[in-house]
């Protein structure tokens, strides 16, 4: 009986360990297809809204006509940053990009579990069943439409969510926490009155994809597409060399946080 056990419990804990470093790629394959892009990205779409999640805003990432970035939310990820605030307000929207490379068109999307515990960072444990739900829903909404769902790739060995909550990408460069200040104002209205303003009247060589607001925590998050001789279409053909395609990485992000 001693030794039953002893064996039962070397089983738990191996199970944990198992659990605990598991490792995640900060794309996931959500389908794969042989239809065209114009095909896809209508599927993508529908299927998305069929399953409960929000599409806040598209557009056509490098001006390339082999890609295409559609940004979401949920009621997940509402939930998740509502319950921690701060800057994990940067976890308000999820990407999913369509992407036409060696004769096939690939959906991807951001791993929920990989930016999940590098922007809660500490306070993941807090948020991880609504992670979890999430990740479930995203791959069961998008892997009718092809091969290859659930397949992450981003990264050749993947990190485990206790090395992403401290990450940065090599010595002498930021960590999460150190974000760039651009501007402060009198309140929350006042920012976000004054960033709607200006991209409303047009700011050269931006584009505003989507905004998602979490007013009663003061929060709003930006996608910006970057245009113009140096914005996408110059530096993505030189830092995204692989397949598939990082198109999931776009676009850039700015978080008002209170004032």
């Amino acid at each position: 009986m001693k030794n039953l056990f002893a064996l039962v419990v070397l089983l738990i804990f191996s199970i944990t360990i198992t659990q605990a470093q598991a490792t995640y790629k900060p794309y996931t394959i959500g389908a794969e297809s042989t239809s065209s892009m114009s095909d896809v990205i209508s599927s993508t779409k529908t299927a998305l809204q069929d399953n409960d999640f929000t599409v806040v805003g598209e557009y056509r990432p490098a001006n390339d006509a082999n890609r295409w970035l559609i940004a979401i939310t949920c009621d997940e990820l509402k939930s998740a940053v509502r319950k921690v605030g701060g800057t994990t307000g940067f976890a308000l929207v999820l990407r999913v990009a369509v992407t036409r490379e060696s004769g096939k068109t690939i959906v991807s999307y951001s791993t929920p579990e990989y930016w999940g515990n590098a922007y809660f960072q500490k306070n993941y444990s807090k948020v991880s069943s609504q992670y979890s739900t999430l990740s479930k829903r995203l791959k069961s909404a998008l892997s009718p439409m092809g091969s290859k769902s659930g397949t992450m790739f981003g990264s050749k060995k993947g990190k485990t969510g206790a090395s992403l909550q401290k990450y940065h990408y090599m010595v002498g460069m930021p960590y999460f926490g150190d974000n760039v200040k651009l501007n402060s104002f009198s309140s929350f209205d006042a920012a976000t009155s004054k960033i709607d303003g200006n991209f409303k009247k047009g700011v050269k060589d931006l584009v505003k994809v989507y905004s998602v607001a979490l007013a009663d925590k003061k929060l709003k998050l930006y996608g910006v597409g970057l245009r113009g001789e140096k914005g996408e279409s110059s530096f993505m053909p030189t830092i995204d060399i692989g397949s598939p395609k990082h198109t999931a990485f776009l676009p850039y992000e700015m978080l008002v946080y209170d004032n």
